[in-house]
């Protein structure tokens, strides 16, 4: 795209110039594809520092490709709030080739689907298609990533379009109750504020510190590709090296990979009370402690614990809330794990008069887990559906591209599936008794949005209190 002489500078990508010659790739097969579905992975690094990452399956007919940006929402000062979001929503705005309707159409006519999402530790773009369409998918995401313009018109036009995805968030309590548990337990931090930024932080966002954010951040170093599906790794590696290379992004010889996120801190975060009133039909509420980090081996018995406590139809608070007393539609627990901390929290969306009486089964529950475990045949039924849905989720290369692209990122390695149905099968009633007692075991915090009155609100207080 040409832009006119009296056109705002455009950003300058984050790739300059062009050296050579230059280091070979390094290539290594991480997983060798053994039995019925399983794929061989495969993995190289090219010169610059950039990652690429393969799973090919020869039954199937689709491929998923994305790339990866080591960017999250907590890399944001206070003054960024929402900058990666946004940012996130301007790559697919045009680049110095392609107008944004030259990026979305090409990948519709073949009936292929393109989105991207923002968390709070990395972002993804990625495009499924046809395997035949591959190339196509590679060439226009490549291009979004390393040459997008940044256009001033194109700032303030979609600041209109994030203003309206905060304002469907807070109409939805169902959702807007989670960022309101994270501040409640992280408190006014990157992590603790919404990945959405909110009105007053997007509406100070300027063209200038959004590109400068996009040109510290969409660097080769921080970027993981990741394509999954009947695709071949050379012939992914050649497509992705030609696209990065035209603009000028493999230039590092010695740059390496970005590595994963670490460290290790303690939440000491109990008995907080946080509520949003608002003129809803029903009450949300989260109930929760922190957790353990995505790094933390215990990540595995937590998981198994969540899983009978609200994991399904079947587990202990699905039960006693909804099916013996008929207090609330949903009621699930979960878990999310950082690299440095992590929360379990559990929801429940009921009536405003019920509210009490669901916190009071919620919070019985907990701490009778918490000072007794939970029987076997609990554990190993949570073992079992962890295990079958992890698999049951891998069926489609969407989700495999997903699994290789944040393993890389967040860990650094690849764990096979039938690795991982190891770790979970490990899991023993002792394991999950202890994790129990260490994150149950702690007075929880609550965070609520519903139409509450002063009497509720107290009863609820002293529910956590």
């Amino acid at each position: 795209m040409t832009l006119p002489r009296t056109s705002r500078k455009a950003a300058r990508p984050p790739y300059r110039g062009r050296a050579v010659p230059r280091p070979r790739a390094t290539t290594a097969t991480l997983l060798a594809g053994s039995g019925e579905g399983a794929g061989t992975v495969r993995k190289t690094v090219l010169p610059g520092g950039l990652r690429v990452l393969t799973e090919t399956l020869p039954a199937v007919r689709s491929a998923t490709f994305g790339i990866w940006a080591h960017v999250g929402s907590r890399d944001e000062t206070p003054a960024l709030g929402g900058a990666t979001h946004y940012l996130e929503h301007l790559l697919f705005k045009g680049t110095r080739t392609r107008s944004a309707l030259d990026i979305s159409a090409p990948v519709e006519a073949v009936g292929g689907e393109m989105n991207a999402f923002t968390a709070k530790e990395y972002t993804c773009y990625y495009a499924r298609v046809l395997d035949t369409d591959l190339p196509l998918a590679i060439d226009i995401v490549s291009d979004m990533l390393t040459g997008s313009v940044i256009r001033a018109e194109d700032v303030e036009a979609e600041r209109g379009v994030v203003l309206e995805e905060i304002a469907m968030t807070e109409d939805d309590p169902g959702d807007c109750v989670h960022d309101l548990f994270a501040r409640t337990m992280l408190g006014d931090t990157p992590l603790g504020r919404p990945v959405l930024g909110t009105v007053e932080t997007v509406t100070g966002l300027t063209r200038d510190r959004v590109a400068r954010f996009y040109q510290r951040h969409y660097t080769p170093t921080r970027l993981v590709v990741a394509a999954a599906g009947n695709v071949d790794h050379d012939d992914v590696v050649r497509r992705v090296t030609a696209a990065f290379d035209r603009a000028g992004a493999l230039d590092g010889p010695d740059a390496a990979p970005h590595a994963p996120r670490g460290g290790s801190r303690t939440l000491r975060t109990t008995g907080r009370f946080d509520l949003l009133e608002r003129r809803t039909e029903q009450t949300h509420l989260v109930l929760g402690t922190p957790g353990v980090g995505r790094h933390d081996e215990r990540r595995w018995a937590l998981s198994v614990l969540s899983a009978a406590l609200g994991g399904g139809m079947s587990s202990r608070l699905f039960q006693e809330v909804r099916e013996k007393r008929g207090l609330a539609y949903a009621v699930y627990s979960y878990t999310s794990g950082f690299a440095d901390c992590g929360l379990f929290g559990v929801y429940a969306g009921c009536r405003p008069a019920q509210a009490a009486d669901v916190l009071k089964l919620c919070r019985e529950e907990l701490a009778h887990v918490a000072r007794h475990g939970l029987p076997d045949e609990e554990v190993a039924r949570a073992v079992g559906q962890l295990c079958g849905s992890l698999v049951l989720g891998l069926e489609d290369t969407s989700a495999l591209m997903h699994r290789l692209g944040k393993s890389e990122l967040c860990w650094g390695e690849q764990m096979s599936v039938d690795d991982m149905l190891t770790r979970i099968r490990a899991v023993t009633p002792d394991d999950v008794r202890e994790v129990a007692a260490t994150v149950l075991g702690r007075r929880p915090s609550l965070s609520v949005i519903g139409p509450v009155t002063d009497r509720q609100a107290t009863a609820l207080q002293e529910a956590v209190a």
